[in-house]
């Protein structure tokens, strides 16, 4: 089986369960790993330019005006690649390559191949498409034993929880920074399974342009920022976009030093591992009196106030 992946997470989840020998074609954005050894077969527009997030929204919102996609395929890597399957999305116009661009490069090949289109709206699908993912790969037992170990952690913080009886954290969770969007599809799950809620977020829909009015009106105890595609260092070069807002000092989690930077993948890559990564984070930054953030994820969240990582 000759696979490629035209989104990061299809590519992290594959490799998370060793499946990486079938995978020949990969995306600009997938891990640093897969991009050395696959070819790079999905482009972006946007790709090596620092564009602040008002440009990137003004910029994706021109090209949907006039019909055309951000990303494009290298349509001679991916004859070379010659894949029986490709994994596609139609979950996000700006952040990936969708299924209407994806069908229209295969197309053009001498042998057409499946299509799958992974669409997850909340944490359960995301889990889904890896058992499609595995299935189409003709391995589907990979996924059983992957998903196994994943909910084992999920629980193990649900667990802990519970035995502490801890309270139940008023957070907000933002996906851009200018304009402000809230959060949407899966994220609500994984703060509810950190032990949060997110009031302003949209469970299984798509996050939307918020007034930051609302979130003054409902001033949330833990404030986690994380635009899409932007790690750490990335996000806190446009924090003074908030930091300006009217009545930002009156926000509880400001005033209690509770604002948090978070790397994007641990929430808008919906690849199951890195969403788990995610749950056991906010956890920590929700409830820091009984959870800490695991060694190895401690640099993909940062206290805005703090020199150090939380």
């Amino acid at each position: 089986m000759r696979a490629c992946s035209f989104l990061p997470a299809a590519t992290q989840m594959i490799y998370d369960m060793n499946l990486q020998g079938d995978l020949y074609g990969v995306t600009f954005e997938c891990s640093t790993e897969s991009r050395k050894e696959k070819a790079i077969v999905v482009r972006c527009v946007l790709e090596d330019n620092n564009y602040t997030s008002d440009e990137i929204d003004k910029i994706f919102s021109s090209y949907k005006a006039q019909g055309k996609s951000l990303y494009y395929v290298e349509q001679e890597r991916l004859e070379k690649a010659a894949p029986d399957v490709v994994f596609t999305q139609d979950v996000c116009e700006v952040c990936q390559i969708d299924t209407v661009c994806t069908a229209s490069a295969v197309s053009q090949l001498p042998k057409v191949p499946e299509l799958v289109a992974l669409t997850p709206k909340n944490l359960k699908e995301v889990f889904d498409c890896a058992i499609q993912i595995a299935t189409a790969l003709g391995k589907e037992e990979a996924a059983y034993e992957y998903l196994s170990k994943l909910n084992a952690r999920i629980d193990a913080v649900i667990d802990t929880l519970r035995k502490h009886k801890a309270p139940v954290r008023r957070v907000s969770l933002l996906e851009w920074i200018q304009p402000v969007y809230n959060c949407g599809h899966w994220i609500p799950y994984q703060i509810a399974f950190a032990g949060g809620i997110d009031m302003l977020s949209n469970p299984a829909g798509y996050s939307i342009v918020t007034d930051f009015d609302k979130i003054k009106r409902y001033n949330p105890e833990v404030l986690v920022i994380a635009p899409c595609g932007f790690e750490t260092e990335r996000a806190r070069e446009e924090l003074f976009l908030l930091e300006k807002q009217q009545g930002w000092d009156e926000l509880q989690a400001v005033q209690n030093k509770q604002v948090y930077l978070a790397d994007f993948d641990m929430f808008t890559q919906p690849s199951a591992s890195t969403l788990v990564n995610g749950i056991e984070v906010l956890a920590a930054l929700f409830h820091p009196e009984i959870f800490e953030i695991p060694a190895h994820l401690k640099h993909k969240a940062v206290n805005i106030y703090e020199s150090v990582l939380v």
